[in-house]
């Protein structure tokens, strides 16, 4: 049987050690870029949700043994330091937004009981002046 004649050969793009292309690396490389950028952003947001909940747990916790050192004492207490002298707290805690524990403590005139003798703190805030971007409050407000 006769070979035909008007069939070319194929020839490879790839050099005989079998490396890629200049376009194919730089195709891979921002695939790669894109998907980086993506992760980073959806980091960013998870780390503000951690920081939120932790957030939403300190102050539940601190409110918590507000109101339990007022109803066993009969008196509010006049600073967080109260809370962690009487063992109400095991220190208090830092403000993840801020850093530090800088907290706001509201004084109030109202009683919880009516056997109680003195007023003090009734709540504590964040000091943060910052806004969280899923509910559009301050901080300062929770």
């Amino acid at each position: 049987m006769a070979k035909p004649k008007n069939i070319p050969l194929r020839i490879s793009r790839r050099t005989a050690d079998g490396g890629f292309t200049l376009l194919e690396l730089m195709i891979v490389i921002t695939i790669i870029l894109i998907l980086a950028a993506i992760g980073a952003g959806r980091y960013d947001l998870a780390v503000i949700r951690a920081h939120e909940a932790a957030l939403t747990q300190d102050l539940a916790e601190m409110n918590k043994a507000i109101q339990n050192y007022t109803v066993d004492k009969e008196a509010a207490p006049t600073s967080l330091d109260d809370l962690v002298q009487a063992q109400y707290l095991g220190r208090i805690p830092e403000d993840p937004m801020t850093g530090a524990r800088d907290w706001t403590a509201d004084a109030c005139d109202t009683l919880l009981s009516v056997d109680q003798t003195g007023t003090g703190i009734c709540s504590v805030h964040s000091s943060s002046a910052k806004v969280s971007p899923f509910t559009n409050t301050p901080y300062s407000s929770w």
